[in-house]
């Protein structure tokens, strides 16, 4: 719950920093203004849940080969608590999302968030396969690229300079983070399945089919994304 209102708290900022330092924000339409405060919250998500897994994956020994005992078990006061943290946003998200859908996002929208959702409770409830959700999260590396292209869509810059190197970004960020990580993912699931083997069978289940849908779904925005970079950069020459 605590989460939760956190992410109230980030909405609520969000809309109040924005009345005052952008002269635009007032004039847009009442869903508009919604969305814009709605990816001010998920921008913040994003940048913390991407400092936990860099930090968790890359810099602290909790996912260790050398460390004894199946990777597939390991967790930590911190990672359980960054996992909440995801819980509070995924739900909070979630339910704008029915509440004014479709203007935030599609059924894909549903799916990716209510996937998302399943395997972190999971994973925060048993510490099972933090390491695997772990790395779907480090995902959320590209969401404030993606809101940064709504931003300045929303604000009429989509011939600026700032969108270009934007699209050139958030291509690069979802290459590396969506489709490459996954193939490490999928290939660090093959090198540790007897590990894999030994968790229930919800998580065994939760460990192949959320990875392969959100990788599916992740190939398909992937080429929308390269279809915009082409559009953009043609309109350039």
């Amino acid at each position: 719950m605590s989460s939760i209102f956190m992410c109230k708290v980030v909405y609520d900022l969000t809309k109040l920093v924005s009345s005052f330092y952008f002269k635009g924000y007032d004039s847009l339409m009442k869903i508009q203004r919604m969305e814009w405060n709605n990816r001010g919250m998920s921008s913040a998500h994003a940048i913390f849940i991407t400092i936990m897994s860099f930090y968790l994956l890359f810099f602290s020994d909790l996912f260790s080969d050398r460390l004894e005992g199946p990777v597939t078990f390991r967790s930590s006061n911190i990672s359980t608590f960054s996992l909440g943290v995801s819980v509070g946003y995924f739900i909070t998200d979630l339910a704008m999302i029915f509440w004014l859908f479709p203007s935030l996002g599609g059924m894909e929208y549903v799916v990716h968030h209510m996937l998302s959702t399943i395997a972190i409770v999971y994973a925060m409830l048993s510490g099972e396969g933090q390491l695997y959700t772990y790395m779907v999260l480090i995902t959320e590396t590209t969401t404030p690229e993606i809101n940064l292209r709504w931003f300045l869509d929303m604000a009429g810059m989509k011939r600026s300079v700032a969108y270009l190197v934007n699209g050139i970004v958030m291509f690069i960020t979802w290459l590396v983070a969506r489709i490459l990580l996954f193939v490490y993912l999928f290939h660090h699931i093959y090198l540790h399945y007897d590990q894999v083997l030994q968790m229930h069978i919800f998580g065994y289940v939760l460990t192949f089919l959320v990875p392969f849908v959100l990788f599916v779904m992740n190939t398909i925005w992937f080429g929308k994304i390269l279809k915009g970079l082409k559009k953009t950069l043609s309109k350039r020459r």
